[in-house]
């Protein structure tokens, strides 16, 4: 994997604990990767005494090859979730890449679903807006599973990608809302099962935790055969 300095150019929080942070690449000043892939950093770990590697996937599409965008949320703990907090607009860090073998295939004429769950929607927003820069006809759809309306984040920019794009379309949906919600809720295993008549002419992209992974896979191969590209999520 190649080396990249970078400088932080944009920090925006789009919830209580998550935010997207922007690097704009100074050496090299361009990173070429496909839909999907993550970089790595290299942070301290209390109680260790060398550094330990943890990815992040890019939520930028590769034709925005002199910045890229990360979007991740805080935990409690975790060296890398708070190495990248404590980072500053201005402040340069190092990282290592592109890597990861999940990433967004040519699969011909088949219709696209992207499933995700929490920050797992990172390296699918990449995909979606790699795909609908193709122009194809293909449509694309996309689930994404959250658990309360303080949860909620890129709504205008998919609304907004919906609109410029007849062919794209997503749905968010709420595990546990809170009262006044009147949007969708439940787990995004129920949008296959409701929504989903058939897989025939499906490629499938699933990001998030190994529970939904392992749910949303069943369900599918239940309804058919069709290509399942899979990326368990988790921050740190």
């Amino acid at each position: 994997m190649q080396q990249f300095a970078a400088e932080v150019s944009r920090i925006q929080d789009l919830t209580h604990d998550v935010r997207a942070i922007e690097l704009r690449l100074l050496e090299p000043i361009d990173i070429t990767f496909k839909a999907g892939q993550f970089i790595s950093f290299e942070v301290p770990k209390e109680g260790l005494p060398r550094p330990v590697t943890r990815p992040y996937s890019i939520a930028s599409p590769p034709s925005q090859r002199g910045r890229i965008l990360l979007i991740l949320n805080l935990v409690q703990g975790g060296p890398g979730s708070n190495y990248l907090f404590g980072l500053r607009e201005g402040s340069r860090t190092v990282f290592k890449g592109p890597a990861g073998a999940f990433y967004l295939r040519d699969d011909g004429a088949r219709d696209l679903l992207f499933v995700a769950t929490g920050t797992g929607v990172a390296p699918l927003y990449s995909m979606i807006l790699a795909q609908l820069e193709r122009a194809s006809a293909q449509s694309v759809t996309l689930f994404w599973g959250l658990r309360s309306q303080r949860d909620l984040y890129l709504q205008e920019d998919l609304r907004a990608l919906a609109l410029a794009h007849p062919k794209f379309s997503f749905v968010t949906t709420l595990s546990q809302p809170e009262p006044g919600w009147e949007g969708v809720g439940g787990r995004v295993t129920t949008l296959i099962e409701q929504r989903i008549p058939t897989v025939t002419n499906l490629a499938v992209y699933l990001c998030g935790g190994s529970g939904m992974i392992k749910d949303v896979t069943a369900v599918l191969h239940a309804k058919g055969l069709c290509p399942i590209y899979r990326e368990k999520y988790y921050d740190d």
